[in-house]
């Protein structure tokens, strides 16, 4: 008796534990859900309490500028009229630094800021040193000369004058560092000293002197704290929702966010959208694919065939006109109207005649193409390679000795890439609790809830097994009913099955 009742106790004990489990298990199939949604909107807010507000103030992902140069191996037959041959020369690598200041948080859901960037040269990365000499077109002096085409003769002239007192030609040779960060030159003192606006910069001159230790403009995010539906979106620029450098409204929107994080719980559907100051517009990309990144689920977003396509092509970029061949954008409205073109790198996904134009240029997908890889869940990107590229449209300008006989060509300057993938402690802290941790719990609710049936079924089959040798035993067997029932016709019964004769009298 005292074993079954231990046998009953812990059968009893194994079914209460079996029903927790799956009270559990369901309890969590309904809640987890919801749990890891809340969770992940408290942590991509931007919100000092949240876990992702260190990173977007201080962005700890380390990124790379890889600068690639075209240097012009023939620049005196240009000059004669034949076709450009050019070589690319680099990577020249540089290490970016990022940081957010004046941050202030916005009594309508936003928070101002200026992220300030900085870069640093890396030589075991780069394949050349910032000393190398690059043969180049002369922005100053070929911009110039298409500013004035439609200008009067004798200005011309005196163009041409000044340009030969002042040394200046068509192409120069400078090094990657003059180049890159600026360097001096007379006629950028002439042209500030009698046409003071024409060009925003009073010293030197170059590609990227702007960018280095200068912020890239005050934005305007929204938080998400109050208004989830807003999250990251640009609320204004500079203090504007909107710019006037294009020709249609569509085209001068800001839209999108600030280009660092985007909104969670992506879909296929999705798209990222953002604003370039650079570029001076809005960029959206598209989904392409799913992939892995670091043992964590990502979406790949990727450049669509429109981004640089012409008005004809794609009627709603007629606004960035005046175009000329599609896939390349028209940038001089932002860029001191000098005629500068923006485009992928080697003219990938642009009109065929543009690279053709060029000798030495070869597009492909695997060099040329951009994406962003991005954790759909959180918004937050985990890989992202940008490339664009830098062009120069150059002629001949009848007046203007130092042109030449140029034919009229769209000629690379530079591309460049910015890369970054997240890495080291901050990519373990963002796997632990944003990509482990709710594995785990989508686990184990099911766990719970297989546990508790196994351990509900116990008792169960405990029962039935007990209830078997009561119910067998209630029954009357053949081998028991003659001692059980007695009469007086048992004697005779027992003679005749004995086999003896009974006595009729009797």
């Amino acid at each position: 008796m005292g074993s079954r009742s231990r046998a009953r106790r812990v059968v009893a004990a194994l079914g209460f534990a079996g029903l927790l489990c799956a009270v559990l298990g369901v309890i969590m199939i309904v809640m987890v859900p919801s749990i890891i949604k809340q969770q992940v909107l408290k942590n991509v807010r931007i919100d000092p309490s949240s876990l992702s507000f260190n990173m977007w103030k201080e962005i700890p992902v380390p990124f790379y500028l890889s600068v690639y140069f075209f240097d012009v191996i023939n620049p005196r037959d240009i000059l004669q009229g034949q076709r450009p041959q050019v070589r690319e020369r680099g990577p020249y690598v540089y290490r970016e630094f990022r940081h957010k200041s004046n941050i202030t948080f916005n009594d309508n859901d936003t928070v101002s800021f200026l992220e300030y960037r900085s870069f640093q040269f890396q030589p075991d990365k780069s394949r050349g040193l910032e000393s190398d000499n690059i043969v180049m077109p002369n922005i100053l002096v070929l911009s110039a000369a298409m500013m004035m085409e439609n200008g009067p003769m004798s200005l011309k002239l005196i163009m041409t004058l000044a340009f030969s007192t002042l040394g200046e030609r068509a192409f120069m040779n400078r090094t990657v560092s003059e180049i890159m960060w600026g360097y001096e030159d007379p006629l950028i003192h002439l042209i500030n000293k009698y046409f003071p606006n024409m060009f925003p910069f009073k010293g030197k001159f170059g590609l990227f002197a702007e960018l280095n230790n200068s912020d890239s403009g005050l934005f305007t995010v929204f938080t998400g704290v109050k208004n989830f539906s807003r999250i990251h979106l640009v609320d204004k620029w500079n203090g504007v929702s909107k710019v006037n450098f294009w020709h249609s409204d569509q085209c001068n929107m800001i839209n999108g966010t600030s280009g660092q994080m985007w909104a969670p719980f992506m879909t296929p559907e999705s798209s990222l959208e953002f604003y370039s100051p650079e570029a001076c517009r809005s960029m959206k990309l598209i989904y392409k694919e799913q992939g892995v990144f670091e043992g964590i689920p990502t979406f790949r977003f990727v450049a669509p065939n429109t981004l640089f396509a012409n008005g004809s092509v794609y009627p709603p970029n007629e606004g960035f006109c005046p175009c000329r061949e599609s896939g390349i954008q028209n940038v001089s409205t932002c860029r001191f109207n000098a005629p500068l073109f923006l485009s992928h790198p080697h003219f990938y996904n642009a009109d065929p005649v543009l690279a053709e134009a060029v000798s030495g240029l070869h597009p492909n997908p695997e060099e040329h193409s951009l994406f962003l890889d991005v954790h759909p869940v959180t918004g937050i990107p985990m890989n992202c390679s940008v490339k664009l590229q830098l062009s120069l449209y150059i002629k001949s300008v009848k007046g203007i000795g130092q042109t030449g006989k140029i034919e009229p060509v769209i000629l690379p300057l530079m591309w460049f890439g910015e890369s970054g993938a997240m890495e080291g402690e901050t990519l373990q802290t963002f796997y632990t609790q944003l990509v482990l941790m709710p594995k785990v719990l989508h686990y184990a609710q099911y766990v719970l809830l297989a546990l508790g049936c196994v351990l509900l079924l116990i008792p169960i089959v405990y029962q039935i097994r007990s209830q078997g040798p009561k119910d067998a035993a209630s029954q009357p067997s053949l081998a028991t009913q003659p001692d059980q029932l007695s009469s007086p016709y048992t004697p005779l019964l027992q003679d005749s099955l004995s086999g003896q004769p009974t006595n009729p009298k009797v």
